[in-house]
């Protein structure tokens, strides 16, 4: 059973549709013990850095998911859910994030982009910079779907797991333990986006180290 956490902040129901269609059961849910007891946990997102996280604490779920992140089970975030992983987020002002992973999430630069526009927004390649047992189906060069004007800058090169290229190379991927999050949108990036997430879903629920 996936459980996906449910802020108010996310095209929830699109990404419950992405595992059906892989043939696994998804709940929604914004019940903090639930979110701390899931088996797998999915925490997605669209929108502001920081409306999400006042959102998370008001309704008591930042707690739950460190726990759960802390347990060792498998955690995947999508977009917006990968950027709340960090420490903090430079979205209209500066705010403090579920501090999982070490680094910050910044603009996009307009002024050093040339002629791309931000967001990007769009298909896009990546190139793995891992050894990610979620990956071992997914060639270099596979497109996904991105949708952002922000990305992570892990302060440690390690988690990096995909690179993505938007005018300079930024992370389109981390992987930490039993955390893995990407900064594209695998819901909408039909076969292969189906393929990463039916790879999350046939993990071992145990535990595994951080």
């Amino acid at each position: 059973m996936i459980t996906i956490v449910d802020y108010q902040m996310g095209n929830l129901r699109s990404v419950q549709k992405a595992f059906e269609k892989v043939g696994v059961e998804a709940r929604i849910s914004s019940e903090p013990g639930e979110i701390a007891a899931a088996e797998k946990l999915v925490l997605p997102g669209v929108g502001a850095f920081g409306d999400a996280m006042a959102e998370i604490r008001r309704r008591d779920l930042a707690g739950p998911i460190v726990d759960f992140i802390g347990s060792g089970k498998p955690f995947f975030g999508i977009c917006l859910g990968l950027q709340l992983l960090f420490e903090r987020g430079f979205e209209h002002g500066e705010y403090e994030g579920l501090g999982i992973i070490k680094g910050d999430v910044v603009r996009f630069d307009p002024a050093k982009m040339g002629d791309l526009k931000v967001p990007h927004m769009g298909w896009n390649t990546i190139v793995k910079k891992g050894s990610s047992p979620l990956l071992a189906d997914i060639p270099d060069q596979t497109h996904f779907y991105f949708v952002h004007s922000y990305y992570v800058q892990p302060a440690d090169a390690s988690v990096v797991a995909l690179q993505c290229d938007y005018g300079h190379p930024f992370c389109a991927a981390i992987e930490k333990g039993n955390v893995f999050a990407t900064q594209f949108h695998p819901e909408k990036s039909q076969a292969d986006g189906l393929k990463l997430l039916s790879a999350f879903a046939s993990l071992s629920s145990e535990p595994v180290n951080q």
